[in-house]
């Protein structure tokens, strides 16, 4: 069983650099796998530094869409597979299949978004079983992108709210959770999950 961790937090927090410090640190090989889609030159900067900071021996493999059918290729691999990010990856299946506004009722547009989120959640589910089964550890990297303002449009708005309930479902399956702030990490799973357990238990 994989022992499976999710990190999130906000951006530039520190939390792909804390990530690949985790990765490291067993001394097996690692499986960076990256979400990113390059469409212009400021994402192909982001891009290189990402690359510049990981080890050279590291292996890479791009997959923005299909991460399920990945990591199940990855099942009986010896080491660490690195996720780098979940909301990027969220951010490609959205954008592949959000439905066109202008050919449909309010009521049409509304059911379309709703049929995609359950889409695009049960993705979500298939990674979360995966990263629990498989043989190499998982790490996967994801946004906290709802501690802002409110977006001003609908799509924004569904996207905040589409990764918010991602990352609860990969938290729920995650062993570990680290949330990282200004460059330090917490772990935060078994301190919030005894909590719950306590209100829980006076609440029943």
């Amino acid at each position: 069983m994989s022992d499976f961790v999710l990190i999130t937090g906000g951006a530039r927090s520190g939390k792909s650099r804390f990530a690949e410090l985790l990765a490291a640190h067993p001394g097996l090989p690692v499986t960076y796998i990256a979400t990113a889609q390059v469409y212009d030159e400021e994402m192909a900067l982001r891009v290189r530094k990402h690359q510049d900071q990981r080890p050279a021996h590291w292996g890479l493999v791009e997959e923005p869409l299909a991460l399920p059918d990945l990591l199940e290729g990855h099942a009986q691999d010896k080491g660490v597979l690195l996720v780098d990010c979940v909301t990027l990856w969220l951010t490609n299946l959205l954008l592949a299949r959000y439905p066109a506004e202008d050919n449909l009722t309010e009521q049409e547009y509304t059911q379309a978004l709703h049929r995609l989120e359950q889409e695009i959640l049960e993705q979500v589910r298939i990674v979360a079983r995966i990263a629990q089964d498989i043989g190499p550890q998982v790490i996967m990297v994801t946004n906290e992108v709802g501690d802002g303002i409110v977006p001003d449009n609908p799509l924004s708005r569904f996207y905040r709210d589409l990764a918010g309930r991602a990352n609860q479902i990969l938290g729920q399956s995650a062993r570990h959770v680290y949330s990282v702030v200004a460059g330090y990490p917490t772990e935060i799973k078994a301190a919030g999950q005894a909590l719950l357990d306590s209100l829980r238990r006076e609440d029943a």
